[in-house]
């Protein structure tokens, strides 16, 4: 099996059936083959063979959807790079994944003479806006009017599909390594598990692309010959009027889009046409899902719980399921194809109830950490992926999470790492002590909060430090609030004890 190998039924089935919509911009599945073949034709001639990383820095649009099958249809292996992270993390996830050829939208050019300048392995950027070609780089639509289209490799199976960088505790992120057959057994499985995208449906994407979750649904769309509908980003009105327009039947959203969509008080009737909406990422509150499914009056809710290593789907609840007062409150059950068990601190199943940590097996787990083969060891321990995540099983198998293992904050379906928050916070000179945690906030699920020392005889404000983080961390990660503490409380080992923090900030 391979990632392009659903895009050729189609081509065969459906030639005239419209592939994707942007911005008013329609082709049939027939032309974006064409434009997919010459695309990677002109790849090969910048010296894209085998495993050569390509990576792309750019919103939604039909042209993501054309880069995510030419580059493996050249042999290449796609490197998407997070749109929100500050310029040192997207030059440090270039870097290391080796990249040599970069996609570049409008949005994000003015990055482009530090990536050149700073990126070991560049060699050329490709420009696939809709501006002006800046100098020094090429045009995407030049270059597909003038390459020759190339046979498809067909790579598949275990070959590599593409790094997607995670967070790490490290402070640094991570690239799992994801194959054809990663991807294609987690989109089988789900598809297998529960009705998650529409036969011959419409998708709208509206979650950035770079994220798995969103490369999944991608993947799901093609595999039921969906057409694909991009947004370059979310709002409640842009999606609305999309949904209404295009007769939308598939929508993937974070509960911080859901909470703003509802926020914003949508006619139902626009909205008639959904019948999926996927969520995930984290935790979807039981008032906000009760207004969110009267909203989507004609649709299921499926929840996807699942992570990057896992292609991403875990365990699915189903439409079915989002009925049922108790089942709701779960994750669902493992998608078909894969394993879940609960295990104490010594890898040893514990009993039905009993909390534990989450461990996932099956053939759309990662390879494995790019150039990090001690974590991937201590991840991928006896053929079973631990997720870091503590949960339980009921009786009937459904998965219940109850905490985080991994000191990670979710924040508006973002992953925060509060290693990397604290890194960037003891950059500062007068920073003696901090500590980052999450606090329950209702429109982003949680809230990045630094609990600061500061050295004796300096000052800085708060403003300060949200300012001096923003130059070195995404703008998500950044601190949204900071409390400043004579000392913070420590455990006998010296360690902070974060749960007390939690308790002294928020007023519990």
């Amino acid at each position: 099996m391979w990632m392009t190998q659903a895009f050729h039924r189609s081509l065969r089935l459906a030639p005239e059936r419209v592939a994707t919509i942007h911005n008013g911009r329609i082709r049939t599945v027939a032309e974006s083959a064409d434009r997919v073949a010459r695309l990677a034709g002109a790849l090969t001639a910048l010296g894209v063979t085998d495993d050569d990383r390509v990576g792309i820095l750019a919103l939604n649009s039909d042209r993501y959807h054309e880069f995510l099958l030419a580059v493996p249809w050249c042999g290449g292996v796609v490197a998407p790079v997070n749109t929100r992270w500050a310029l040192p993390e997207i030059i440090y996830s270039l870097d290391e994944a080796g990249v040599e050829v970069l996609l570049v939208d409008d949005a994000f050019v003015t990055m482009v003479p530090d990536l050149l300048q700073q990126v070991c392995e560049l060699k050329c950027v490709v420009h696939m806006g809709d501006g002006p070609t800046p100098d020094g780089m090429l045009d995407y639509e030049g270059l597909i009017a003038e390459a020759e289209p190339r046979e498809d490799r067909m790579r598949g199976g275990d070959d590599l599909y593409g790094l997607f960088y995670t967070g790490g505790t490290t402070g640094r992120a991570k690239a799992v390594m994801l194959t054809h057959a990663n991807l294609l057994v987690s989109a089988f499985g789900a598809l297998a598990t529960e009705q998650v995208a529409t036969p011959d449906g419409v998708c709208l994407h509206v979650a950035p692309m770079f994220h798995l979750a969103a490369i999944g649904v991608w993947t799901l769309g093609n595999q039921v010959g969906a057409t694909h509908v991009t947004l370059p980003s979310f709002t409640p009105e842009a999606l609305v009027a999309a949904a209404a327009q295009h007769r939308v039947t598939d929508i993937l959203m974070v509960p911080t889009m859901v909470q703003m969509l509802v926020d914003s008080d949508p006619d139902p009737i626009m909205l008639d046409s959904v019948q999926t909406v996927i969520y995930g990422a984290s935790p979807m509150p039981k008032a906000l899902l009760d207004r969110a499914m009267a909203v989507f009056r004609s649709a299921g809710f499926i929840q996807g719980y699942g992570m990057t290593e896992c292609a991403p789907f875990a365990a699915v609840l189903s439409k079915c399921d989002h009925h049922d007062p108790v089942r709701r409150r779960s994750n669902g059950r493992c998608v078909l194809n894969t394993e879940i068990r609960i295990v104490d601190t010594e890898d040893r199943d514990v009993e039905t109830g009993t909390v534990g940590e989450v461990l996932v097996r099956g053939g759309n787990v990662m390879v494995g950490y790019y150039n990090q083969p001690d974590v991937t060891a201590d991840t991928l321990r006896d053929g079973w992926m631990h997720t870091g995540d503590a949960g339980y099983l009921d009786a009937d198998g459904y998965l219940y999470l109850v905490d985080r293992i991994k000191d990670m904050i979710i924040t508006g379906g973002e992953n925060v790492y509060s290693t990397e928050v604290e890194s960037a916070l003891c950059q500062h000179p007068a920073i003696a002590l901090c500590a980052v945690v999450g606090i329950p906030d209702e429109q982003w699920g949680e809230a990045v909060h630094a609990a600061v020392v500061l050295r004796p005889g300096r000052g800085v404000s708060e403003s300060e430090l949200r300012q001096h983080c923003r130059a070195l961390i995404a703008g998500y990660k950044v601190p949204q609030a900071v409390t400043f503490f004579d000392h913070l409380p420590l455990s006998g080992a010296g360690k902070i004890l974060k749960r007390e923090l939690i308790k002294t900030i928020s007023g519990k």
